[in-house]
């Protein structure tokens, strides 16, 4: 397996961790060897690393595999879930979870991937409903703002939102990206 595998979101075994291609840009260098400029997030720590990859690098590409968990809850430092089918509960600490805490509402449904029986790291779904708790009243014929206001949302994510949406309402958020989509309530 060589360089001109990996893709960006894959998981490979390098050095004796787990990581994630967070970025990948492949490159020739003289005489045609491939080459990979990476930025490789550790799934212990949480930790972005860039790290240029060759061919003559021992690391391999490596499958998770996927397991229905729900989340249960957040308490000093960890983030506990439960998997659907065996009731067994998994936790995952804030490093590894990363930006995602500001997606995850109790009781979500998650997809937990998980190497060698351990759980390395969650998928949330694409999109998530999430409350609007502060956002400033929206000024009519403000355009200075692009029709824009910020908000802040139950899980502490601050995003922009058009200026009709105000607190209380609930919006849907692209979790790929944190983009407001539409105002559900």
């Amino acid at each position: 397996m060589g360089v001109s595998d990996l893709r960006q979101g894959a998981t490979i075994e390098y050095q004796g961790e787990l990581y994630t291609v967070v970025e990948y840009t492949h490159m020739f260098k003289g005489r045609g060897r491939a080459v990979a400029q990476t930025k490789l997030k550790n799934l212990r720590t949480g930790r972005v690393v860039s790290q240029t990859l060759t061919d003559a690098d021992a690391f391999r590409i490596v499958r998770l595999d996927e397991r229905p968990l729900q989340y249960l809850y957040h308490a000093g430092g960890e983030y506990h879930f439960m998997d659907k089918e065996t009731y067994e509960q998994y936790t995952l600490t804030e490093e590894q979870i990363g930006d995602l805490k500001h997606y995850l509402k109790e009781n979500m449904d998650v997809t937990g991937l998980f190497h060698e029986g351990r759980i390395v790291k969650i998928e949330l779904p694409i999109t998530v409903e999430l409350k609007v708790v502060e956002t400033p009243p929206g000024v009519k014929g403000d355009t200075q703002s692009g029709g824009e206001k910020p908000a802040v949302l139950e899980t502490g994510l601050e995003i922009k939102v058009p200026l009709f949406v105000k607190a209380g309402d609930v919006v849907k958020v692209d979790t790929r990206d944190g983009r407001y989509i539409e105002r559900v309530s």
